[in-house]
């Protein structure tokens, strides 16, 4: 059976509600904006959590835009500025599957269609409401016979449409988690990008904070390897604010703790340190998924450089405690998870890599002995790889080869590429 993915627009494909972004714009000379702005936004959020019904918030919301379609047009410029971060770089995946990735949402097509346009999701598949205008281009209402203008309107319209497939719905409100109770489609995930009603998270079958989790958990083809929502970045220590925010708003699961809890040891994968820490041997050893570490001061002495070579660890620092460390340090970590840059780094090759367009990135972090390159090329040959570049440098004990090749490879090469003599850590990144 065809697999069928039907997608909500606000809050889902945008980080934003349009037609609250639409009254602030409407709005924005009106003496009472402020005012208005909040009961529009109450409007919504009733909606979403599923206490007053769709069509209640919708004409109350509509009533009190006092819009045109001049107004239109800058909200048009707004959202497609305002698109999710994930579904962003996912835009590969519409087009690949144009058929089959639909928008279905309570907003309006005047705004939908020129923002998803432009993700290859095609025009047909597109159903959402449309407004009404008097002759001088205000609107004054919307079309009532839509279904999807009333309370469970997804629900209806996929009825009417009877669609003979697998479907998957992706959503923040309670009108996307009507279709699973509705037991029209096969699971609900709950997108969390940008908002998280407890009303819909407590009812889905799985919850998104990416929709790079969604192609992850259903083994479909994305753009990063492994969802960032799912690596554990551990923030311990006097670390400014700052840093939080730009590794959170890199889409990285973070927690913030005083000491390096014992129950995070096996998990994190990112740890950035306030100067005044220290990692004990034993606990950095036992660190198996930790793939960089940042430290906001001179690392000498307050970690094992040994051990993080032994591991494969990259370690970023500033040895002369300068104050714009607190945001430069977390951008390198991030760097390298995104792009596998090195780039300033205390124990490894410092490398810049250009940004992965075409292909696969496969990082194979060795020990610096004669023979690995010719041991990983003979690995590629013998599966008919096509290698668009490749970069090898070296720093001490530490090897860094890094292969950006075809996108078709069988699985087992990864394997083979795993089990080079001397290798301490392998990873891909995806196009």
């Amino acid at each position: 059976m065809k697999n069928y993915y039907i997608i909500d627009f606000d809050s889902t494909f945008t980080q934003v509600e349009a037609l609250d972004e639409l009254a602030r714009i409407s709005l924005e000379d009106h003496p009472d904006q402020e005012k208005i702005y909040q009961e529009i936004e109450r409007f919504t959020n009733l909606a979403m959590d599923g206490k007053i019904s769709f069509r209640e918030s919708l004409a109350g919301r509509v009533k009190l835009l006092q819009a045109n379609r001049s107004h239109l047009d800058k909200l048009i410029t707004h959202l497609k500025k305002k698109v999710s971060k994930s579904f962003s770089r996912n835009k590969e995946f519409f087009k690949e599957n144009a058929d089959t990735a639909w928008i279905v949402s309570g907003g309006f097509k005047e705004f939908i269609t020129p923002v998803v346009s432009q993700y290859h999701i095609r025009k047909e598949n597109i159903y959402a409401n449309t407004f009404k205008f008097d002759e001088d281009g205000n609107i004054i209402g919307y079309d009532e016979n839509n279904p999807l203008s009333d309370e469970g309107g997804k629900v209806k319209l996929l009825q009417q449409l009877n669609i003979d497939g697998r479907i998957f719905g992706i959503g923040d409100g309670y009108s996307d988690f009507q279709l699973k109770e509705s037991g029209l489609i096969e699971k609900f995930f709950a997108f969390t990008e940008n908002i998280a009603r407890q009303s819909v998270t407590d009812r889905a079958d799985h919850i998104t904070p990416s929709f790079d989790e969604f192609l992850y958990v259903n083994d479909l083809p994305r753009a990063i390897s492994y969802p960032k929502n799912r690596i554990l970045c551990l923030i311990v220590g006097d670390v400014p604010e700052i840093a939080a925010h730009i590794l959170k708003r890199d889409g990285f699961s973070i927690r913030i703790k005083d000491t390096l809890e014992e129950k995070y040891v096996k998990d994190v994968g990112m740890l950035l340190l306030g100067k005044d820490m220290k990692i004990a041997d034993d606990v950095l050893s036992r660190a198996d998924k930790l793939k960089t570490i940042g430290f906001l001061g001179d690392v000498k002495g307050h970690i094992s450089k040994a051990i993080c070579n032994e591991k494969g660890i990259v370690v970023f620092d500033d040895k002369k405690n300068k104050k714009r460390n607190a945001e430069f340090i977390p951008r390198r970590m991030a760097d390298f998870i995104n792009n596998g840059d090195t780039d300033q780094s205390r124990n490894f090759p410092n490398l810049i890599l250009p940004n992965l367009t075409r292909a696969h990135r496969l990082l194979h972090i060795h020990k610096n002995v004669p023979g690995i390159m010719a041991q990983i090329n003979n690995v590629y040959a013998e599966n008919n790889i096509n290698i668009f570049s490749q970069f090898l440098m070296t720093r001490g004990e530490i090897g860094y080869a890094v292969t950006d090749i075809d996108a078709e490879y069988d699985k087992k090469m990864l394997k083979q590429l795993k089990q080079i003599d001397n290798t301490i850590k392998f990873r891909i990144l995806y196009k």
